[in-house]
């Protein structure tokens, strides 16, 4: 599946702030071998090259496209073709940085504990995940996946993300891996133009899966059938504007 940078972006401002979020309960000083775990187009690279220095940072993903507008932005920094399922530093690193990224992968859990054992003592994994498989944002990809002809595509729930693991078994055995870790969980609320613009938001990431499956007979009457669902789940506020609920999990684990 190939991911749209430009879409992605469109609310780069809101994607950022827990990228900005996750960094600042990082307890390093310095660092310098320092990966940007699905880097995107580089948004959050540029947070971690603020911080840390362009001569400690690299970014991976998986994707051409974000990674062809992350070199644009950031043309100092290397930035490579990774599967993070399998990838691992040719050395230990300090920090391990995965911002909205281990959410895609099977067992995001058994891959942090294995990314652990890829940091030097003291080094750090810090994680956030999007929560928000009981949103309506992706209950109604759900809804909508069953209403049409493209049905098929869909069957079993296919598409639909394996839910993330709970704050206590991240605890428990990233602890039983001797890291010292911390958990917690914010909700953002985002104030949108319009039901309209939420779709604009969730076409960047969660969507377009169901959207590549509908294929393009069906894209158009997919993504109608789904915005006029978010436009009943969303109901307006006085002032017209629409109120997007995001829960997210973040964490930080630092290896003894």
């Amino acid at each position: 599946m190939a991911w749209s940078a430009t879409q992605y972006l469109k609310f780069e401002e809101e994607r950022t702030r827990p990228a900005r979020e996750l960094l600042a309960r990082v307890p390093l000083d310095k660092a310098a071998r320092v990966f940007d775990l699905g880097c995107g187009p580089g948004n959050s690279t540029e947070l971690l090259i603020e911080r840390f220095g362009t001569d400690a940072v690299t970014g991976l993903d998986s994707d051409a496209d974000m990674l062809e507008k992350a070199r644009a932005r950031l043309p100092d920094t290397p930035f490579l073709g990774a599967d993070l399922a399998s990838w691992q530093p040719d050395r230990p690193a300090d920090l391990l940085y995965a911002n909205a990224v281990l959410q895609w992968l099977p067992d995001p859990l058994a891959l942090m504990e294995r990314l652990l054992d890829h940091l030097a003592p003291g080094g750090v994994l810090a994680v956030q995940m999007p929560d928000n498989l009981d949103e309506p944002t992706h209950l109604m990809m759900e809804e909508s996946g069953a209403a049409g002809p493209w049905a098929p595509a869909f069957a079993g729930g296919r598409l639909r993300r394996a839910r993330l693991p709970s704050p206590a078994a991240c605890l428990e055995r990233l602890t039983l891996k001797g890291a010292r870790v911390d958990v917690w969980h914010t909700i953002y609320y985002h104030p949108m133009a319009n039901a309209e613009a939420i779709v604009e938001w969730v076409k960047g990431t969660g969507l377009r899966p169901y959207l590549d499956a509908a294929g393009p007979a069906h894209r158009d009457a997919f993504l109608a059938d789904y915005t006029a669902r978010i436009a009943l789940a969303y109901p307006p506020m006085a002032d017209g504007r629409v109120l997007l609920r995001f829960p997210r999990l973040f964490m930080v684990a630092v290896k003894a």
